[in-house]
């Protein structure tokens, strides 16, 4: 809101490098009155956000029974963000550098607000909440300027707001609230033909969430590609993107976080680190999967996005030109840029995390360019999705009941049961080591990148591994390694935490392994 208050008010004094105009009586009155409407849309819009983010903080509470996140990656971000301000350097073991995150702009961002307000989830809840809000007051701003009312542009950033991937990321402590403000905000300059803040806003996106790239060449080439135009897209880029692809490079030997090189399964880049697929199933099968995806999530999120679109795209091409059917072709290209590119999971994974960067594209263009009038469809889209929140809420509750009864569980019961400094090997890192404040080695590669080697062995590459490293603990899905598991003449078992309804942990049981001897 302040920063809403702070464009609208501060806006003459940021028309650098224009001419005064002398305003009239008139004028001024008619000015004064466009900041005032301005500003009564914003506080709609941010009145609106009470209604999903109370309902799902109430099923929280009924649900979990306290505040958490749900997923163990938003403990990974917290866990660097403490070492961050604490002075341990971008690190997940403090002190052992290491490209561990595939949103380092988040990361460091929520580094900075740990520094203020402490390690608390209540200020990665925050921060979440605060980059949710100036998305929407964004997308708002972008679908006037695609030429919607006043009130169409209410309503896309209510939909915003009222998505439930929406009001899950601003709870969850991940990054996708961040990458939405930004791609909101690269679409807006690019609506204002800005083209530095436009390449600069895009390629701080891709350090929010990498599927966001794909709007880079696409915002270039919505517009005449002139060699100053894209000596600015390509030199912006690159200036922003080197020092995460050096720092990657240095510490996990990838010039991409150890994160997603240890997560790609195939694609062009699983092609260039040596994993090998069908040619089928890369260039065929896995891009027309991950698109009937897509295609699910966006019907999960408002059961009008995947009727509508279709609609959109041709509305956009006929009323937005060039301008505009470049940067919407990402709509259409995603999920298959995902599949051919770095394949992981597809574009619904963990409520769409990611993907939710797409959202203020599609309802900027949706209220924008083709539905400037249409009570019936406004009412009719939020109603939608005013209902789709009831159960999007419930599985938010639910995420977080799992990791805090399970992972944030045993990350108590090993800061009070294991000696400090005792080495755990784990398969979820997060919580775990957040917690317990112990050294983990992952399993996973995540933020170990020297197992990646062994893990092209499968479970036998990583039992050698921890047999030559020795950790004092396990802790592991015995499901995910059962041959690792069975082995008591090295490790037993010590405790075990066991969920009846798993909704998001990657296996019901897991089990803490104490070291009887190593094989050295």
């Amino acid at each position: 809101m302040l920063l809403s208050c702070g464009i609208e008010l501060f806006r003459p004094v940021l028309r650098l490098g224009r001419r005064p105009v002398r305003r009239t009586g008139p004028t001024l009155v008619a000015e004064g009155g466009r900041v005032l409407g301005a500003l009564r849309d914003d506080a709609l819009v941010v009145v609106a956000a009470v209604l999903p983010l109370s309902l799902y903080l109430l099923r929280e509470h009924a649900i979990a029974g306290a505040a958490g996140f749900p997923l163990d990656d938003s403990w990974i971000h917290l866990q660097f963000a403490r070492n961050l301000a604490e002075g341990a350097g971008f690190a997940y073991n403090p002190g052992v550098p290491v490209a561990g995150s595939t949103a380092p702009l988040w990361t460091l961002l929520l580094g900075a607000a740990v520094r203020v307000g402490g390690a608390q989830l209540w200020v990665a809840k925050l921060l979440g909440i605060a980059c949710t809000l100036v998305a929407a007051l964004l997308t708002r701003r972008l679908a006037l300027a695609l030429g919607a009312e006043r009130a169409a542009a209410r309503v896309a950033g209510v939909a915003l707001l009222w998505a439930g991937p929406v009001a899950w990321g601003a709870l969850a402590g991940m990054e996708v609230s961040l990458a939405a403000l930004l791609v909101a905000a690269a679409l807006l300059a690019h609506a204002r033909d800005l083209t530095g803040g436009t390449a600069l806003l895009a390629a701080l996106a891709v350090l929010a969430r990498p599927e966001s790239a794909v709007l880079v060449p696409l915002l270039l080439l919505a517009r005449p590609v002139t060699g100053g135009r894209a000596a600015i897209f390509v030199g912006v880029t690159l200036v922003v993107l080197a020092p995460a692809v050096c720092f990657s490079l240095v510490t996990a030997g990838t010039p991409v976080p150890a994160t997603a090189a240890a997560k790609i399964e195939g694609g062009l880049l699983g092609w260039l680190a040596g994993v090998r697929e069908p040619l089928g199933r890369a260039l065929l099968g896995r891009p027309w999967q991950f698109f009937g995806e897509w295609v699910a999530w966006l019907w999960l999120t408002n059961w009008l996005l995947p009727v509508l679109l279709p609609s959109v795209l041709v509305l956009t091409w006929w009323r937005g030109g060039r301008t505009w059917i470049w940067p919407a072709a990402a709509l259409a290209l995603h999920p298959f840029a995902m599949a051919l590119l770095a394949p992981f999971r597809g574009p619904g994974f963990q409520e769409g995390r990611y993907s939710i960067e797409l959202l203020p594209l599609g309802l900027g263009l949706l209220w924008g360019l083709t539905a400037r009038r249409g009570v019936t469809l406004r009412v009719l889209y939020l109603a939608v999705a005013l209902g789709l929140l009831v159960p999007a809420s419930a599985r938010y509750a639910w995420g977080v009941q799992n990791i805090n009864a399970m992972q944030v569980r045993i990350g108590h019961w090993v800061a009070g049961h294991t000696p400090l400094g005792a080495r755990l090997a784990v398969n979820d890192i997060g919580a775990i080591a957040f917690v317990s404040r112990r050294p983990v080695i992952d399993l996973m590669g995540l933020v170990t990148p020297a197992i990646r080697p062994y893990r092209r062995a499968g479970e036998a590459g990583i039992i050698r591994y921890v047999e030559e490293t020795c950790p004092e603990y396990l802790v592991i899905f015995p499901a995910w390694f059962p041959r690792l598991a069975a082995m008591p003449d090295r490790y037993r078992a010590v405790y075990q935490v066991h969920l009846d309804r798993n909704e998001v942990a990657g296996a019901d049981t897991m089990v803490v392994y104490q070291r009887v001897r190593c094989a050295l």
